[in-house]
């Protein structure tokens, strides 16, 4: 399936994440932060980057600009409890796919991973 970079700062729910993904088929790098995931990018090897848009340091917006910089076709995917913060700073970021507000179901995850790979491979 696919090679999914996963930055999510809460340490509970972080882990509950990757193995759902991983359940899925799908191949999960999990950081507590995007200082952390941004070396992951460059290699072509991440397919989709899914990102808490409010993390402590570098936020999830900048860490999909950095990531769009590296590898430029890939698709984003924002998880936040914060509605009002996201809606706003979504025009600052091309290949936004999905932005997930918290909480949500599962399988809301697992499918907008499957659309947004799925346009990909539409537009690519």
């Amino acid at each position: 399936m696919a090679r999914i970079l996963l930055a999510e700062d809460d340490d509970n729910l972080r882990p509950f994440l990757a193995r759902s993904l991983e359940n899925a088929g799908h191949e999960v790098l999990a950081f507590s932060d995007g200082e952390d995931a941004l070396p992951a990018f460059g290699s072509g090897q991440i397919d989709i980057l899914i990102s808490d848009l409010v993390m402590p340091g570098m936020n999830g917006i900048e860490l999909a600009r950095h990531a769009r910089k590296l590898e430029p076709d890939i698709p984003v995917i924002f998880i936040t409890g914060f509605s009002a913060v996201a809606m706003e700073a979504l025009d600052t970021v091309d290949g936004v796919s999905k932005v997930l507000s918290k909480p949500f179901h599962l399988n809301s995850l697992v499918d907008a991973v499957r659309n947004a790979l799925d346009d990909r491979a539409i537009s690519g």
